[in-house]
């Protein structure tokens, strides 16, 4: 398969405001830090681009495959990553696990040996960087209101998440977002081009349906 050619159809980004430095103990002394926070959260409106709202549907992640995610720093997939799932295995170096809020992952990264992984941990300690984002495929959604100027596309499920990253510049409020692939946004564009081409149609027969009853002398 093109690689090129899927990630263009197939995945898409978002961000959020929600990574931070869980302080313990062995905090000081300790070769690793953890890093705490969430990748998505359910049912906040996220307005896309000034195109439509979005909201991710409570249990959208049940069943997503997170067999293999990795977490960098700013996307940068060419550099080693921080933290890694295997399986979603809970002594793997990254974990995420659904609950009634979102998406929440737990990663411990090495300060000691990755200076990326020190710089990092510094930045979030200090309150310098604070967003996450995640790259993200979708499964099941739904289109609402889509004659309206700003429909609503519901995410109802995710069927794989393929990396997550701290970021420079997450999503300040819930109802904006800083920045989007822009592969991502002209796909979503389509998706929302065809919702609302899908929901012409139907007026169209509807009006066909309802013309041919009066013709016919229907009820």
């Amino acid at each position: 398969m093109d690689k090129q050619k899927y990630v263009k159809e197939k995945v898409e980004r978002r961000q959020v405001q929600n990574l931070e430095n869980i302080d313990n103990e062995q905090q000081n002394n300790s070769s690793e830090a953890i890093l705490e926070g969430y990748a998505a959260i359910y049912n906040s409106e996220t307005i896309i681009a000034g195109m439509f709202k979005e909201i991710i549907e409570p249990g959208a992640f049940e069943g997503t495959d997170f067999d293999d995610v990795a977490l960098y720093y700013n996307h940068d997939t060419n550099r080693i990553p921080l933290a890694r799932s295997r399986r979603n295995n809970a002594n793997n170096t990254l974990f995420l696990q659904p609950d009634t809020l979102g998406l929440k992952i737990r990663a411990s990264i090495d300060i000691e040996n990755n200076t990326e992984a020190k710089a990092l941990n510094s930045a979030i300690r200090r309150g310098d960087i604070s967003g996450m984002s995640y790259m993200f495929e979708v499964a099941d959604e739904e289109w609402k209101d889509v004659d309206q100027e700003m429909p609503t596309r519901i995410i109802k499920k995710v069927s794989k998440v393929i990396e997550v990253s701290a970021v420079n510049y997450p999503a300040y409020e819930d109802t904006t977002i800083y920045a989007r692939a822009l592969l991502s946004l002209d796909n979503e564009k389509k998706a929302l081009d065809n919702a609302r081409a899908k929901k012409q149609l139907e007026i169209r027969k509807r009006r066909i349906s309802i013309k041919t009853k009066i013709n016919l002398g229907g009820n």
